[in-house]
């Protein structure tokens, strides 16, 4: 088995059928020996319906697991992440849609160097804008301005790209990436593990990240890959809702599991040569 990808849908009719079409695609037409596992968090409207159509037209390659209520982030993708046989995993939101090659190529990313051991793509809104998908490790203070004031900063940072036409054209290192696509090895879950279910919904990505360098591993940015990320952004904003407080907790769990709060995390950059 080549790859696993693990999907997660909650109420997600507007956007699932675009992101398996686009997914089962790519897979075959790179001949990649796959399995896709989607774990459904209680959905209410009709995705559970088109996730029975998707496994009906493709049963050796589609496993839904279907769960009565959401259980967040991190469970979830466990139930599936502990079934996965995929020499390499793909962590995938079902609101992305995926590049034609572009599962190939970030796995010939992750195999320029033994070190890399997470790689992710360019990730840009519908209309084109540059969605801010890599960050260094927060402090409370970068998280409090992140929250406030996301679109300028995404806006300022495509304004700067717009400015160097090769600014971070090539595959680079990163603090962390956000899960909405993710390609990793194996042997990375191996010693990683799991995703922490003491977060329940975010920030397990910074968490993960964290914990790949302090594994001794490199997270890549590839921006030769660019997919579509249709956002739901349920918990963005200046709002106050279930998504925002469970997030709230989970950056109290992340900043004293860590032992940090003002000064991020020192990571020692391996300097790889990923060209």
């Amino acid at each position: 088995m080549d790859v696993s990808c693990v999907i997660l849908t909650w109420n997600s009719e507007r956007y699932v059928s675009r992101c398996l079409n686009a997914l089962i695609s790519d897979l075959v037409q790179c001949g990649l020996a796959h399995e896709i596992f989607i774990v459904d968090n209680g959905s209410r409207d009709q995705t559970v319906a088109i996730l029975k159509a998707f496994q009906a037209r493709h049963p050796d390659g589609i496993v839904p697991i279907c769960l009565d209520h959401n259980s967040g982030t991190t469970y979830s993708r466990n139930l599936a992440l502990r079934r996965a046989r995929g020499k390499y995993l793909c962590i995938l939101d079902c609101d992305v849609q995926v590049s034609p090659g572009a599962i190939a190529h970030l796995i010939e990313t992750l195999e320029r160097n033994r070190q890399i051991g997470l790689a992710a793509p360019k990730l840009v809104y519908a209309d084109g804008t540059l969605q801010k998908s890599t960050d260094l490790f927060p402090t409370i203070i970068t998280k409090t301005m992140r929250y406030f004031f996301l679109k300028w900063f995404e806006k300022r940072e495509q304004e700067l790209a717009k400015d160097s036409a090769d600014r971070k054209s090539d595959a680079h290192e990163v603090d962390y990436a956000i899960s909405a696509m993710w390609i990793l090895k194996r042997e990375v879950l191996e010693r990683v593990g799991l995703l922490d279910e003491q977060i329940i919904y975010s920030p397990e990505d910074v968490d993960y990240c964290l914990r790949v360098w302090k594994a001794g591993y490199s997270i890549v940015r590839d921006p030769a890959v660019c997919c579509v990320h249709h956002a739901q952004e349920i918990s963005r904003g200046i709002r106050v809702n279930r998504s925002t407080l469970q997030h709230i907790l989970g950056l109290c769990y992340y900043f004293k599991k860590h032992r940090y709060l003002f000064r991020r995390p020192v990571i020692r950059s391996l300097h790889l040569p990923v060209e």
